[in-house]
């Protein structure tokens, strides 16, 4: 056991009130809504997408994000149980959102969003993929800082002098604080896309960012969990764990999206209305002769 290991005995509430309480993790995910909002706000801007689709985006995102996350939770880690006793679908406040689960219904939603606005504003399903990468990226590391706060999902035994020790679940040994692992691999990431939108836009095709945000978020994801407990018990003794099988799909999505913009791709840079307007009005270059020789 390592001497310097971060005794970690943190309470998850920040306010208790009787059987009510503002934990953490709650606080956590309001703060990356709300940030992804702001930023979703400057990204219609630049590109001159009316600012009134942001309300709709913003509800697309919540319901998408909540309910595919419980359900990805229920299925993926606990089908027989919540099949037995689907009620209890319904009481997120006991815990247990799955990202995977959030991410299909994100892409779903998208598709909705992009289809039922896109086609009157002119912006595709890749184009709004490719800016909300950016905004998860940065959700995935406040999340996980959530996780830390609540004690869990967190790593194996470790004897580097990083390792925590979660006392609030009854642990002596330290162990790696996988939620930090991913939560600063995702901060990294966010930089690097928000990076690439900022200096390099102009120069990108369509899904290149996302596809960038599939295969690091989820390569980083599947690595991470060779070091993490097991979250159920079927896992164990699994040579690969629920985390690892479903984000397999994400990167080999990520690098054939990543294929598909470099081959097939359009500019990343949405053309506004005003830019096609001008490259209508501008004269053909066989206008003022007479003939073709």
């Amino acid at each position: 056991m390592s001497m310097l290991a971060i005794q970690w005995d943190v309470n998850p509430e920040i306010i208790s009130l009787g059987k009510l309480g503002i934990r953490y993790y709650s606080l956590f995910f309001i703060i990356a809504f709300t940030i992804g909002y702001f930023l979703f706000k400057y990204f219609f801007k630049r590109e001159e997408v009316p600012l009134k689709l942001l309300d709709p985006l913003l509800y697309t995102l919540v319901l998408c994000t909540l309910v595919g996350a419980r359900l990805g939770h229920c299925l993926f880690y606990q089908p027989q149980y919540y099949l037995a006793n689907p009620i209890e679908i319904l009481y997120v406040w006991e815990g247990g959102l799955a990202s995977h689960g959030g991410a299909i219904a994100l892409l779903l939603g998208m598709w909705w969003f992009a289809h039922h606005y896109g086609r009157k504003h002119k912006f595709s399903f890749l184009w709004i993929m490719d800016r909300l990468g950016i905004t998860v990226a940065l959700a995935g590391f406040f999340i996980r800082m959530g996780n830390l706060m609540n004690s869990e999902i967190y790593g194996n035994p470790t004897d580097l002098p990083w390792g925590f020790v979660f006392v609030r679940n009854g642990e002596i040994l330290p162990k790696h604080p996988t939620q930090l692992y991913e939560g600063l691999s995702y901060l990294l990431l966010f930089g690097v896309l928000l990076f690439l939108y900022r200096k390099k836009l102009p120069k990108l095709k369509e899904g290149t960012l996302f596809g960038i945000f599939l295969v690091v978020l989820f390569a980083a994801r599947f690595f991470i969990e060779y070091i993490k407990e097991p979250q159920v018990p079927f896992e164990q003794g699994m040579l690969l764990n629920m985390g690892q099988i479903l984000s397999i799909p994400f990167v080999v999505a990520g690098v054939t999206l990543l294929v598909y913009s470099l081959v097939r791709g359009k500019p990343a840079l949405r053309i506004t209305e005003q830019e096609q307007r001008k490259e209508k009005e501008k004269p053909s270059p066989l206008s003022g002769t007479h003939g073709t020789y």
